[in-house]
Protein backbone atom coordinates (compact mmCIF):
# COMPACT_ATOMS: atom_id res chain seq x y z
CA UNK A 1 0.00 0.00 0.00
CA UNK A 2 1.22 3.82 -1.33
CA UNK A 3 2.65 5.99 2.28
CA UNK A 4 1.20 9.22 0.09
CA UNK A 5 -0.77 10.68 -3.07
CA UNK A 6 0.24 14.05 -4.23
CA UNK A 7 -1.77 15.65 -6.61
CA UNK A 8 -0.76 18.28 -8.38
CA UNK A 9 -1.57 21.18 -10.60
CA UNK A 10 -5.21 19.61 -11.25
CA UNK A 11 -6.95 20.96 -13.75
CA UNK A 12 -10.97 19.45 -15.19
CA UNK A 13 -13.51 21.01 -17.18
CA UNK A 14 -16.58 20.17 -18.22
CA UNK A 15 -17.39 22.12 -22.04
CA UNK A 16 -16.61 25.92 -20.99
CA UNK A 17 -16.96 25.21 -17.12
CA UNK A 18 -13.82 24.91 -14.99
CA UNK A 19 -15.05 22.85 -12.18
CA UNK A 20 -11.08 22.11 -10.71
CA UNK A 21 -8.50 24.88 -11.47
CA UNK A 22 -4.94 24.41 -10.53
CA UNK A 23 -5.68 22.30 -7.35
CA UNK A 24 -2.76 20.45 -5.50
CA UNK A 25 -3.20 17.86 -2.50
CA UNK A 26 -0.88 16.04 -0.38
CA UNK A 27 -2.63 12.80 1.01
CA UNK A 28 -0.71 10.99 3.81
CA UNK A 29 -1.49 6.99 4.76
CA UNK A 30 -3.56 6.89 8.02
CA UNK A 31 -4.31 10.91 7.96
CA UNK A 32 -8.09 12.08 8.32
CA UNK A 33 -8.71 14.54 5.37
CA UNK A 34 -12.03 16.26 5.17
CA UNK A 35 -12.58 18.87 1.64
CA UNK A 36 -15.24 21.38 1.93
CA UNK A 37 -17.17 23.65 -0.22
CA UNK A 38 -20.10 24.40 -1.86
CA UNK A 39 -22.46 22.19 -4.14
CA UNK A 40 -20.28 22.31 -7.13
CA UNK A 41 -17.16 23.40 -6.55
CA UNK A 42 -15.30 20.19 -7.64
CA UNK A 43 -15.37 18.09 -4.57
CA UNK A 44 -16.27 15.15 -5.89
CA UNK A 45 -14.97 15.57 -8.97
CA UNK A 46 -11.23 16.23 -7.23
CA UNK A 47 -11.72 12.70 -5.75
CA UNK A 48 -13.02 10.74 -8.92
CA UNK A 49 -9.78 12.37 -10.74
CA UNK A 50 -7.19 10.74 -7.46
CA UNK A 51 -8.70 7.79 -7.73
CA UNK A 52 -8.57 6.82 -10.96
CA UNK A 53 -12.50 6.89 -12.22
CA UNK A 54 -11.91 10.51 -14.53
CA UNK A 55 -8.95 11.80 -15.89
CA UNK A 56 -7.51 15.58 -15.31
CA UNK A 57 -7.25 17.74 -18.14
CA UNK A 58 -3.78 18.92 -17.10
CA UNK A 59 -1.60 17.89 -14.05
CA UNK A 60 -0.39 14.89 -12.20
CA UNK A 61 -1.43 12.03 -9.83
CA UNK A 62 1.87 10.68 -7.87
CA UNK A 63 1.23 7.68 -5.77
CA UNK A 64 4.19 6.74 -3.86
Amino acid sequence: MSDKINAINIKKSFGSLDTIKDVSISLEKNKFVSIVGPSGCGKSTLFDIISGLEKPDSGDIIIE
